[in-house]
């Protein structure tokens, strides 16, 4: 029986340390502590070659349950859509116009800090409403 993986998602982005702070914000996640011996991640950052200085970040779940999530800078920028992506889960166990107004609620709380609005798709009799939106680089994610 094989054993239960750990894993983390990484991002792809210009300015790894403002899309961490934008997901820290979506998913109540934390900026985990600077590595021992440095006061601050600006004091760690500063410690570092001058190109490798601001090229990653990363939050973590203060829980400990979900994923770590990291981000990294790349020179290239975003091109074509994601193949994976993230559904940030507002609506589960909600239906029909309680879960629209949740998802609407959380759509609004997103685009004052940078998220833009794609489109809303509404419930259809197969599938309950969800809303397409992207964070600050452009990176597709759902409200679910």
């Amino acid at each position: 029986m094989s054993s239960i993986k750990q894993f983390q998602v990484t991002f792809d982005c210009a300015e790894p340390e403002r899309v961490a702070r934008f997901w820290c914000e979506v998913l109540g996640y934390v900026v985990p502590p600077p590595p021992e011996g440095f006061a601050t991640w600006g004091d760690f950052d500063r410690s570092l070659p001058p190109e490798q200085q601001g090229a990653a970040f990363a939050c973590i779940d203060p829980s400990g349950v979900g994923p770590r999530l990291f981000f990294q800078r790349v020179p290239e920028g975003k091109v074509v859509k994601n193949r994976v992506h993230l559904d940030v889960r507002v609506g589960t166990g909600l239906v029909g116009e309680e879960r629209l107004a949740a998802l609407e609620a959380e759509c609004a709380r997103l685009v004052a800090l940078g998220a833009v609005h794609v489109r809303t798709l509404h419930a259809d009799g197969v599938n309950e409403s969800c809303i397409p939106m992207q964070d600050i680089e452009g990176n597709e994610f759902c409200l679910d």
